[in-house]
């Protein structure tokens, strides 16, 4: 976790990112996507989190989900969704109020939700893409959406911690 937190604020930094240059391909500039936008970020983070709140494998679901589910959102860039940024705003709050509601929240559901959810990210991000490689663009990106939903379950399970040791 310590070692993880500083790698994603150094590719979250602009100047690191300023020009990931050509030669390093659709890799560089797919990873560096979901940490630029706001929404993106939180939405991943929030995905984590919830799943930290489930016991299990549960746990590794929604994650899992979210990424397979942007992959096939990517593979619809070419096709026009309706009220593609209105949903990502929507899924911050979708997902946050889920979280707030997880234990209660039959995982199936969940799953559903976040797949749905996951279709337009992937669509947004991928009609985002800058002229570069589209199979390098989309593992930079889905790699940076595990590791920003991997960031999100290690902040649940360290902040459930620390409330352990404060009660």
């Amino acid at each position: 976790m310590k070692k993880i937190i500083p790698l994603l604020l150094l590719a979250a930094t602009p100047v690191a990112l300023a020009h990931p240059g050509d030669h390093a391909g659709g890799l560089a500039h797919g990873f560096a996507h979901p940490f630029l936008g706001i929404d993106h970020l939180l939405a991943m983070l929030i995905v984590g989190i919830w799943a930290a709140r489930l016991s299990g494998g549960a746990r590794w679901l929604l994650p899992a989900v979210f990424v397979t589910f942007m992959a096939v959102g990517a593979a619809l860039g070419r096709i026009a969704l309706p009220f593609v940024e209105p949903m990502i705003l929507l899924s911050v709050l979708v997902f946050g109020l889920a979280t707030v509601a997880a234990k209660r929240l039959p995982v199936w559901i969940g799953s559903g939700v976040v797949a749905l959810f996951a279709l337009y990210h992937g669509h947004a991000h991928f009609t985002e893409m800058p002229d570069t490689s589209a199979a390098g663009f989309l593992a930079g990106m889905l790699l940076a959406t595990a590791l920003l939903h991997l960031a999100g379950v290690f902040i649940a399970l360290g902040a459930a911690r620390v409330r352990l040791l404060l009660a």
